[in-house]
């Protein structure tokens, strides 16, 4: 009984990702609307392993070839969501097809072999390699099943750099666009890489058959049920780290469009400073550059640039920077405040960014920042 239920959580964890990544429609952003698809494709290959691993000798021959067909395109569709978060608008078969080609011809190349294959024997051998050691089909189909297993590690090393190089590259640029010192880092973007690594390791060990007892399988059910509940809580949190798509014509009133060689700067200046003083925008906790584009009448890239070149900061530091001259302001008014009550009543989306931010602009931690500020 234990061991069923072992086997059966990673089944548990990918369904309630599913149902809870569909069910937050509004929160829904193209990433994690594709990691809802992504999570129910991850129910199906945990069904089949636990066909296989229960095991249920006269189920799961059914289901051998669509687990290793969705096996073979995990990793591959795991990429595309990375490119979701840095680079790509949206999910297009057109443009991301050229990383499923090969998986797919791969898995339906080892499906044609299956289908020629007596189903009585397929399902003996399935259970025992061993059997039928003479005959050539099943050398052959032996053969394949071990280029889809190499096929599936070689994908997630392959990926593991692509994506690697996908937040160096873009990583920094959420920094110019949201304000929450969380959603401007991409620690959890890391995470999220780190956690294919895990699955791959998990997925070798596998293959090498270190997983045998019932004690053995619960852990490795386990451990699999771990990684998925961490790729859906880290997915669920993480924003888009580029998320330089969004067009700036959706973001402008068009009266506010100028043409870039006539944009007066000290005007646009002036503007950006006085909703920052005056109106005091910053305290919006979920404010990104495209809000204050719409209020200042002016651009993404002019917003930007202004920040960069005036202040030398990237705009989450910039908004920040007015959110910890609020948070002094409130500190020596009410010095006995809670943390929640501080950071909430200065703009920081929470107490842990608002420690980020006071962090990373003072090298301080908050009660260390706290003191100093009282003594002077």
């Amino acid at each position: 009984m234990l061991k069923t239920l072992a086997l059966l959580l990673p089944v548990y964890v990918t369904v309630f990702w599913v149902i809870l990544l569909f069910s937050q429609k509004a929160t829904h952003s193209i990433p994690r609307s594709y990691l809802a698809k992504l999570m129910f494709l991850l129910v199906i290959l945990n069904l089949c392993r636990f066909f296989h691993r229960a095991p249920l000798p006269e189920l799961y021959p059914y289901f051998d070839v669509i687990y290793l067909f969705v096996g073979t395109l995990l990793y591959p569709l795991y990429h595309i969501y990375f490119r979701l978060l840095t680079v790509d608008e949206k999910f297009s078969w057109k443009a991301h097809s050229r990383y499923l080609i090969l998986p797919a011809v791969i898995g339906i190349v080892y499906l044609i072999t299956v289908l020629a294959t007596p189903f009585a024997e397929y399902k003996v051998w399935l259970f025992d390699r061993d059997a039928f050691p003479g005959t050539p089909q099943f050398r052959i189909l032996k053969l394949l099943r071990l280029v889809v297993l190499i096929a599936i590690d070689l994908q997630a090393i392959y990926f593991l750099f692509r994506n690697i190089v996908l937040l160096k590259k873009y990583g920094d640029r959420a920094e110019q666009f949201y304000s929450n010192i969380n959603d401007g880092k991409y620690n959890n973007a890391k995470i999220l890489n780190y956690l294919l690594i895990f699955n791959c390791l998990i997925h070798v060990a596998n293959a090498l058959n270190i997983f045998n007892t019932d004690n053995e399988l619960i852990i490795y059910s386990v451990l699999y049920a771990i990684d998925y509940y961490f790729i859906g809580y880290i997915g669920c949190r993480q924003k888009a780290i580029n998320p330089t798509f969004v067009t700036e014509s959706d973001n402008v009133p068009a009266q506010a469009v100028d043409s870039e060689l006539n944009i007066d700067q000290n005007k646009i200046h002036k503007k950006l400073l006085m909703e920052f003083d005056k109106n005091k925008i910053y305290l919006n906790s979920e404010l990104t550059i495209v809000d204050v584009v719409k209020v200042v009448g002016s651009n993404r890239m002019h917003i930007s640039t202004m920040i960069n070149q005036e202040y030398n900061q990237n705009f989450c530091t910039f908004v920040n920077g007015f959110r910890i001259s609020e948070l002094e302001r409130i500190i020596l008014d009410k010095k006995d405040l809670a943390n929640e009550v501080i950071a909430e009543s200065a703009g920081f989306g929470s107490v842990k960014s608002m420690k980020r931010a006071i962090s990373s602009k003072t090298g301080l931690s908050l009660s260390e920042w706290k003191k100093q500020l009282l003594c002077t």
